[in-house]
């Protein structure tokens, strides 16, 4: 089979290559799945240079995402030969054939494509988790998104219009403005530059927001606990700035506003009913019709440096998705 392969660490790709391997051997508790769609996310991305938090030891096949059928499974397992699947595991996701943890797979909500299962993954429940399950949200509060054109906050944009919250989404790059407010259906699209709670002021007439989903850290969580309104939440998600930023605790208390972290993954780990109810609720809004991943572009695995050099240079809405 062909497989995305990291044979070592490196800065600049130089370290992966397609390469055809052996199919994988199902261990007991496996399922065996024909890759037919899988998602680029940015922790792909920095596992090709051992700069994120879990590092296997290369050589491993990169890829986190994937949707496709069943091929082979334990008799008496969930899944059985041609359901059709999505999840995945830390790495294995960019190959025509997976070996992937049945807990860690879900069925594919009927009228759903492979494609948009593939994109749906950790980003709407990293979404649900932070905006719903620990941030409370409710239908006419106000939600500013920062991130707004990644996977992760593009989901948010897409859940937080759907639970009927008003969305500001935001972005660094002036030259995203007009795409992410298509693709996002945002009420309003703002850059987060420099002092932008000026314009969160203006656009909420002083009220400020409910709740600010953060992925970016550095500057703009600075910002950020400027915008929250009293009683609201900060919820981070990551760091994508780079700078790990602090505050000191008289911020929150004055304002009265929390800060929240968010662990999506394993927040499911240690509640495992709670992370099976997200993605229930999750496919639940999805087969509704209440929510629209935004597929940026869908590419052919052999295409995979087109895709990671176009998440390096942040030109992506949305998901990218590899076709093995």
């Amino acid at each position: 089979m062909r497989a995305l392969v990291v044979s070592q660490l490196s800065d600049d790709l130089s370290g992966v290559e397609l390469r055809d391997l052996p199919q994988p051997v199902r261990k007991s508790g496996e399922v065996l799945v024909s890759v037919k769609a899988a998602s680029l996310n940015f922790p792909d991305l920095l596992m090709t240079r051992g700069a994120y938090q879990f590092k296997p030891e290369p050589p491993f096949v990169s890829g986190m995402e994937l949707a496709g059928g069943v091929i082979e499974a334990d008799a008496d397992a969930v899944f059985q030969v041609g359901d059709r699947v999505t999840g995945g595991a830390k790495t294995g996701g960019f190959a025509e054939i997976a070996s992937v943890p049945a807990t860690s797979l879900r069925a594919i909500p009927e009228g759903v494509s492979y494609a948009q299962a593939a994109a749906m993954g950790a980003a709407y429940s990293t979404a649900y988790t932070a905006l719903v399950e620990l941030g409370g949200l409710k239908a006419g509060q106000t939600v500013l998104v920062h991130g707004a054109s990644g996977g992760v906050g593009l989901a948010a944009c897409d859940l937080a219009q759907a639970l009927g919250a008003t969305v500001i989404a935001a972005t660094h790059r002036e030259d995203k403005l007009e795409r992410l407010g298509v693709a996002s259906r945002a009420d309003h699209v703002i850059l987060n530059t420099a002092r932008f709670r000026e314009q969160v002021s203006d656009l909420t007439d002083g009220h400020l927001c409910d709740l600010v989903f953060d992925p970016v850290g550095g500057d703009v969580f600075d910002e950020s606990t400027r915008c929250v309104t009293f009683g609201g939440k900060l919820l981070v998600v990551g760091f994508v700035a780079g700078r790990i930023p602090e505050i000191a605790v008289n911020i929150p208390l004055i304002k009265g506003f929390s800060v929240v972290g968010v662990r999506a993954g394993e927040y499911a780990r240690r509640f495992p009913e709670r992370g099976a109810a997200i993605r229930d609720a999750v496919d639940t809004l999805l087969t509704e019709g209440r929510l629209m991943p935004h597929i940026d572009r869908t590419l052919p695995l052999d295409q995979w440096r087109e895709a990671f050099d176009a998440m390096e240079a942040g030109e992506i809405i949305g998901k990218i998705v590899l076709e093995p």
